[in-house]
């Protein structure tokens, strides 16, 4: 009997013991539920604030550079506030920092074509400074063809394959994964030219560190004040007859407070030659980049605008990236 007891005392001791890790086992998972829907809740609303500050660090942005353009739009130099006073705004639990750059200092990769009736056709004078900046990081010239024959049709409206092209036959066969069609149309992003087979056998680097898309210049164009030693192939390129070796003197050795106008440019180095450009200087910008970071406790978000000032004297957003939201 006293056995029985014993037994009984055992089995409701393991039962309790059973009912209490049951009950603490479902409080953990109620607590990490709730964690996991107080977390969701804090990111939507992130997510939320995020947009709309977005959008107001924009206009803030947009007011500056229609101000600043407004009055001095024929010279934008490195020291120009416009590009070293960031937009900066502190709170005890985050920050929101806002850059601009000036983002007419890379080659447009769209500028390889010109619009010629209903079509687009190869711009000569593009394709020569591309081939040029190519032969500088000592790209393969087959290959250089195969690159410049694959974009013109990839953005053609044609189904007539250039001598090294790609047509919808190649993007929809049974070689290519995923299934899909030349694009038909300018690029929207550098990062395109991924999908382009022969940018496959080049140095990605190359095209992340000088080439752009962009709709709003037909030829390719580049700020001058604006170039770093970084940005000499891009300079030399557009020159049939300056080496990258006189672009980086050039670039070392324009004044801070830079240059406005061709005649200038030429004063200061009489010994270079600048004629049968392949592409156009400018001194000042039309293109901007702004780029907006907001840390905020446990998360962080970025946006990347395109701005372009407009002949009317006003700037507006071109295209809007995300990041983190």
């Amino acid at each position: 009997m006293h056995r029985n007891n014993n037994n009984n005392k055992g089995v409701v001791l393991i039962s309790v013991l059973l009912i209490v890790l049951l009950l603490s086992s479902i409080a953990v998972m109620i607590g990490n539920n709730f964690l996991i829907s107080l977390k969701r809740a804090s990111y939507l609303e992130f997510q939320t604030n995020s947009l709309n500050i977005f959008r107001n660090v924009e206009s803030i942005a947009l007011k500056k550079i229609d101000i600043e353009l407004r009055f001095n739009a024929n010279n934008l130099n490195k020291m120009n506030p416009l590009l070293t006073n960031d937009l900066i705004f502190e709170s005890d639990k985050g920050m929101i920092i806002g850059k601009i750059t000036d983002s007419s200092s890379c080659f447009n990769i769209n500028t390889l074509v010109k619009k010629s009736n209903s079509n687009y056709i190869e711009n000569m004078n593009a394709t020569a400074a591309f081939r040029k900046i190519m032969n500088l990081y000592e790209v393969d010239n087959n290959t250089i063809e195969e690159i410049i024959d694959q974009i013109i049709d990839w953005i053609d409206l044609d189904s007539n394959p250039r001598a090294y092209g790609l047509e919808d036959y190649f993007y929809s066969g049974p070689l290519n994964n995923p299934k899909e069609y030349s694009g038909m149309r300018l690029f929207f992003s550098i990062n395109e030219l991924k999908g382009i087979p022969a940018i496959r056998k080049v140095d990605w680097m190359i095209f992340e560190d000088n080439f752009c898309a962009s709709y709003n210049n037909s030829n390719i164009t580049f700020n001058i004040n604006t170039l770093d030693l970084s940005d000499s192939f891009l300079l030399s390129s557009i020159f049939p007859n300056i080496a990258n070796a006189d672009a980086e003197f050039i670039i070392d050795s324009l004044p801070q407070e830079g240059i406005q106008s061709m005649a200038m440019l030429e004063e200061l180095f009489p010994g270079i030659d600048f004629a049968s450009p392949n592409g156009d200087i400018s001194f000042s910008s039309k293109s901007y980049k702004l780029q907006t970071i907001i840390n905020y406790e446990d998360f962080s978000s970025e946006s990347i605008s395109e701005i372009y000032y407009g002949a009317n004297k006003n700037s507006y957003i071109v295209s809007r990236i995300y990041n983190g939201i």
